[in-house]
């Protein structure tokens, strides 16, 4: 479970690292390491490199921690994510390993699975045609269960803001996905309800 912390924890443990303390690192790192790797697993949507760019998320921010000044730790740790993924994609996006794509236990119902991953690759194709910033709150908000305030937080950006980049970006998923996609694939009419 993560560790929840007020502003004025988190401003001791950051000062704490900045003097090289690894107990106040491993404090921010068990506090934020969740929600790091769930954006990073969302955008890569494969569990051994999240798990390589987590690790080098968090090896990056005790590196560089000098350099964070002050404002939201986590929007700082969101840019070092979202820059590590870019890196990964320029750099490693050729290399398929083909395990990746039989990872099948045995229980697993196959026609299912492939009926899945025809729906999210329209879902993929038509969260390709948003920049950036409006499927990094798409995940957050819908995948994460964030609210607009916390979103808001981790992009540096006011929530109205944050709001507005997800009422557009919906809007622009509903015009471009089939409709059939939109119906069958669970989760995303809810997606669109909780848009408030």
């Amino acid at each position: 479970m993560a560790n929840i912390l007020n502003k004025e924890q988190e401003a001791a443990l950051i000062a704490a690292t900045k003097e090289r303390d690894t107990e106040a690192f491993g404090s921010l790192y068990d506090t934020f390491v969740k929600k790091i790797y769930d954006f990073v697993y969302y955008k890569t949507l494969n569990k051994e490199v999240a798990e390589d760019i987590v690790s080098l998320v968090f090896t990056k921010a005790w590196q560089k921690i000098n350099q964070f000044k002050s404002g939201s730790f986590s929007a700082w740790l969101y840019t070092i994510a979202r820059n590590a993924i870019v890196d990964y994609y320029r750099r490693d996006r050729k290399n398929v390993d083909i395990d990746d794509c039989w990872d099948l236990s045995d229980e697993s119902d196959f026609l299912a699975k492939v009926d899945t991953n025809l729906h999210l690759e329209h879902l993929r194709a038509a969260l390709a045609d948003l920049n950036s910033r409006e499927r990094d709150i798409l995940i957050m908000r819908f995948w994460q269960d964030l609210s607009f305030a916390e979103i808001a937080e981790r992009l540096d950006k006011k929530e109205g803001a944050v709001k507005m980049a997800c009422g557009r970006a919906l809007q622009a998923l509903k015009i471009k996905m089939p409709l059939a996609v939109f119906i069958l694939l669970p989760g995303l009419i809810n997606i669109c309800k909780r848009t408030s």
